[in-house]
């Protein structure tokens, strides 16, 4: 549900900070704000403080910062609907009611919740029953107790094709409602429904605040045709955007300042045994976005644990390519890599917790992990091999939104492919020329492999893929391409900067790579790279940075001389780069304001401004540019 600003604005009103946060924090009071240890972090000296008349709080351990809603966010796992609900109740604000459809839509929820109550009920109860008894005894083999099997509300399905309608049609509840709830299986061409989990032992999903809304089954028979069977989709559970044991883990989490994921339910209860309650699992299928975005409320740093066998793999493979394009600064993943074969089930079971915990400590990052996948079956033995090799890291990081952790990615990619590209030494170090590999002197003579990264760049397969118009091309990046396009040699002396640099626009960045690439390939007429880009789908782009930088730029012209061409590159470079970091700046200055309106942060961001306005029309500001090119006066 939407709530209006007014309505939250009066319940921050009402509701001190340190209300919130004091019953979860020990504060003391200094000064006009209070301070207590940091519920985030283990720390020993205080550095959480909370501050009622600006209504927030502000964590400098962990860098955490919001309001009455965004801790409980934090510390609960609370969606924000259930965190404004809670502080309603406790300020006394009634929250909007609901309409006539949202009335209807919510009883009939909560009677599909009564009804999977009744269901989960049912499967416990025959559980314990004698047709039980195989159920019970594989649960017994797994290490499942009856204790266990309590707390984690384990039950049994019978292998009857009516049983479960039956009771809950003794108990009141109709077919449709059955139907609704994905229990029984119905279509134009069964006249009969019938019950969806027969002979499978039972495991109950339920939502993050604990109430029951699907089952999982796993079959008894072991030549059934589906080993686990989950609910279908209904107006309770969607797949993709739950995880089984969320209403148990998220307190582990928070208590365990982490929170792990494994592949099934059965590795899920054992690990809780263990002791590491924080530990939940996606269900049947591949971790989908969602689930990894509930993880990252749980934790900055989730770590994903799964099955050491070759399924195994590929999932852990699959979660980097659903997480890449998510991560941030404080939002990634770490990967423990399980004895080969081995799931966390049966790690527990044979060698322990302490077995588990160490497996655990030794996670790896999330770049560990996409540098292994695409490392582990490559022949590497030919310079086209290398570049292959490259190029697939390169296509990899592309999808990371994050610009700053992009950089860092393709550094750190580059200087892992520089240490394995690196050529053998002779017993004084000297070069083995039997080795390719160029080498470049360093200032302490020491000599080190120069970096191939720099040179072969992805994004012309991408590139063909041109669509949109151009109006959001900045100036700076439309100049800074026609100069290369026409003076390619350009990229002789300035490849390195052109691969560091950072456009905002999509298509500026691919024509960006595809010059690179051209490079890379040793193309350095313009006629040539210009017929090349045209056939790559970029002859709208070119037309459009050509009709922009010619008429006021003069050494963008073919005639210019390469003095001047230079000169003016480097000089639009400088002020591109600087731009970027002014408006980064920007950005800071401007919610720094928003959260502190001060004399003092409003001067910053009004000097930043003064600064980005005073950069305008800074291109042709160079004394005594263009009398290489036979312009006497500075170029205007």
């Amino acid at each position: 549900m939407k709530y209006p600003p007014a309505l939250l604005d009066e319940i921050r009103a009402r509701l001190p900070v340190s209300a919130v946060v004091g019953k979860r924090v020990k504060l003391r009071k200094q000064g006009r704000e209070w301070r207590g240890l940091s519920p985030f972090n283990a720390e020993k000296t205080p550095s959480f403080y909370v501050n009622d008349q600006k209504g927030f709080y502000h964590c400098f351990s962990s860098g955490k910062h919001g309001d009455i809603f965004r801790f409980l966010m934090e510390v609960e796992g609370l969606s924000f609907p259930e965190a404004v609900g809670r502080c309603a109740d406790e300020a006394g604000v009634a929250l909007p009611k609901m309409t006539a459809e949202d009335v209807v839509r919510e009883e009939r929820r909560a009677s599909l919740h009564e009804v999977l109550d009744l269901a989960a009920a049912f499967f416990q109860g025959r559980l314990q029953a004698r047709e039980g008894a195989a159920a019970r005894g594989y649960l017994a083999d797994r290490g499942l107790t009856p204790a266990i099997q309590a707390e984690f509300g384990i039950g049994y399905s019978p292998n009857e094709k009516y049983a479960l309608r039956d009771h809950l049609a003794s108990r009141g509840v109709d077919r449709d409602a059955m139907i609704e709830a994905g229990l029984l299986i119905h279509g134009e061409d069964i006249q009969v429904p019938y019950d969806r989990f027969r002979d499978r032992v039972m495991f109950p999903i339920h939502d993050a605040r604990g109430s029951v809304i699907a089952f999982g089954g796993r079959a008894m028979d072991k030549d059934a045709q589906a080993k686990y069977l989950n609910s279908p989709e209904t107006p309770l559970f969607h797949k993709g955007s739950c995880l089984y044991n969320h209403h148990k883990a998220r307190k582990a989490a928070h208590d365990k300042g982490g929170i792990i994921a494994v592949e099934g339910y059965v590795d899920v209860i054992m690990m809780s045994v263990a002791g590491f309650p924080h530990t939940v699992a996606p269900l049947g299928t591949a971790l989908t976005e969602d689930q990894l975005n509930l993880l990252w409320r749980l934790s900055e740093e989730p770590v994903l644990c799964f099955d050491g066998d070759k399924a195994g793999r590929r999932a852990a493979y699959r979660a980097v390519d659903v997480a890449l394009p998510q991560i941030g600064p404080a939002k990634t993943l770490r990967f423990a890599l399980l004895p080969d074969g081995q799931d966390p089930d049966e790690l527990v079971r044979r060698a322990g917790p302490g077995a588990v915990g160490e497996v655990l400590q030794a996670a790896l990052p999330l770049s560990d992990i996409l540098w292994a996948r695409e490392t582990e079956n490559g022949d590497l033995s030919t310079p086209e091999a290398r570049a292959a090799l490259e190029r697939r890291l390169m296509e990899a990081l592309a999808p990371i939104r994050d610009e700053t952790v992009r950089k860092h990615y393709r550094a750190d990619m580059e200087t892992r492919l520089r240490g394995l590209f690196a050529p053998a030494r002779g017993p004084q170090g000297s070069f083995d020329r039997t080795q390719r590999q160029p080498w470049r002197q360093q200032g302490n003579g020491r000599r080190e492999a120069a970096p191939l990264g720099r040179l072969v760049t992805p994004g012309v397969k991408e590139s063909v893929r041109v669509r949109g118009g151009h109006g959001g091309l900045p100036a700076r990046e439309a100049l800074i391409l026609a100069a290369l396009v026409a003076h390619p040699e350009l990229l002789d002396h300035h490849c390195e900067t052109l691969a560091e640099l950072e456009f905002d626009n999509a298509e500026a960045n691919r024509l960006r790579q595809a010059l690179i690439d051209c490079a890379a390939h040793g193309q350095r007429e313009s006629p040539v790279i210009t017929a090349q880009l045209h056939v790559l789908g970029f002859e709208r782009l070119l037309a459009h940075i050509s009709a922009a930088s010619a008429p006021t730029h003069f050494w963008v012209r073919h005639d210019a001389a390469f003095s001047d061409v230079q000169q003016g590159f480097m000089h639009v470079v400088t002020l591109h780069h600087k731009s970027r970091t002014l408006h980064k700046e920007l950005r800071l200055a401007a919610a720094a304001l928003e959260q502190d309106f001060t004399q003092e942060n409003f001067a910053h961001l009004t000097e930043i401004k003064a600064q980005l306005a005073a950069m305008e029309g800074m291109e042709a500001t160079i004394d005594g540019f263009g009398a290489s090119s036979g312009r006497a006066a500075r170029a205007m």
